[in-house]
C-alpha cells in the first residue's frame, strides 16, 4: 500500500512538472475577457482563484493577471490571501522600486510594512548573479553596435549573442526579470530571430512559453520578426505586414496563449492609460 502511494505521488509530481502554461495563458485570456469585456469582475475573481490553485500565477506585462486578481478581490471584499499574497506580488514587481509606493495604501491595509517591502526587493535582487547581469549588459551593447547600417558587424554580433543565449538557456533556463533584472529581452530575441539559422533558439523560446518562464508575445514577436524579414505574412500580427485574415490570426494567437486581436487592443488601451496615469 505504501509503495502504491509513492507511485501515485511520483505520477502527480511528474504531471505537475509537465504542466503546459499555454493552457494557463488561454485561461487567463478567457477570465480577463469576463472582467474587461463582459464587465463581470466578481466572476473573474472566482475564476482567477481557481486558476491560481492549479497553476503558479504569472503577472504578464500588459494583462497583469495576478495584480488584477488582487485589486479586484480587495475592491469586492474577496479573500485573496492578504499579506502573503501581496509579498508575492512585490517579488514579481520588485523592479519598480520606489514606484511600488502606488500600492502603499493596499500594503498598509493588509499589514505589509514599508520596511518589509524594501527587504523583499533587496532579497530578490540579492538572488541575482551579478556576473550574469553584467554579461547581459554587454550583450545589449553588442546588439546595438553597428545598427542600422553596418550589417557585417551586426551579423557577427548576432552570432555571438545567439551562442551566449543558448549557453545561458542550457545552464540557467530563461533569463527572467527575477534572474537578470530589467532587460529588453523581446527586442534582443526579435533581433536574433531575424536569421533563419536560429531555429534552435526559437524552439527553445517556445518551450519556455510552455513552461511559463516566457510570455507568449515574446515568441510571437520573434516569429513575426523573421517573417517580416523574409517578406512573408506575419502570423500573429505583431507588425502590420501581411495579408492573413483576422480569423486565422486569432487562431494562431490562441494556439500560443495570446488574446484575440480585438481583446488585445482593449488590453493595450487600458495598459497605456494606466501607464500615463502612473
Amino acid at each position: 500500500m505504501r509503495i502504491l502511494w509513492v507511485v501515485i505521488l511520483l505520477f502527480l509530481f511528474s504531471c505537475a512538472k509537465k504542466m503546459n502554461y499555454i493552457h494557463y495563458y488561454q485561461e487567463v485570456n478567457r477570465i480577463d475577457s469576463i472582467y474587461r469585456l463582459a464587465n463581470q469582475p466578481q466572476l473573474a475573481v472566482k475564476e482567477y482563484r481557481k486558476l491560481f490553485k492549479k497553476y503558479e500565477p504569472k503577472n504578464q506585462e500588459r494583462i497583469q493577471e495576478f495584480e488584477t486578481y488582487i485589486l479586484l478581490s480587495d475592491q469586492y471584499n474577496e479573500d485573496f490571501g492578504g499579506k502573503e499574497t501581496l509579498k508575492k506580488l512585490v517579488t514579481m514587481k520588485y523592479y519598480l522600486g520606489d514606484r511600488l509606493k502606488q500600492y502603499e495604501g493596499l500594503f498598509q491595509k493588509y499589514g505589509l510594512q514599508d520596511e518589509e517591502v524594501k527587504q523583499l526587493i533587496k532579497e530578490t535582487k540579492q538572488k541575482q548573479n551579478q556576473k550574469l547581469v553584467d554579461s547581459f549588459r554587454v550583450v545589449l551593447e553588442r546588439d546595438q553596435e553597428g545598427r542600422p547600417h553596418d550589417r557585417i558587424t551586426v551579423n557577427k554580433n548576432k552570432e555571438i549573442n545567439a551562442k551566449f543565449l543558448l549557453w545561458y538557456f542550457d545552464n540557467y533556463g530563461f533569463p527572467t526579470r527575477e534572474k537578470i533584472g530589467e532587460f529588453p529581452m523581446p527586442t534582443l530575441l526579435s533581433h536574433l530571430s531575424e536569421s533563419v539559422d536560429n531555429s534552435i533558439l526559437r524552439e527553445k523560446v517556445l518551450d519556455y512559453v510552455k513552461s511559463g518562464d516566457c510570455e507568449p508575445f515574446v515568441y510571437a514577436l520573434m516569429i513575426d520578426g523573421l517573417n517580416l524579414n523574409l517578406k512573408r505574412s506575419t502570423i500573429y500580427r505583431y507588425t502590420e505586414w501581411g495579408a492573413l485574415d483576422s480569423t486565422t490570426i486569432d487562431k494562431n494567437r490562441k494556439n500560443i496563449g495570446l488574446p484575440s486581436l480585438k481583446h488585445q487592443a482593449v488590453i493595450d488601451k487600458d495598459f497605456f492609460k494606466r501607464l500615463n496615469r502612473d
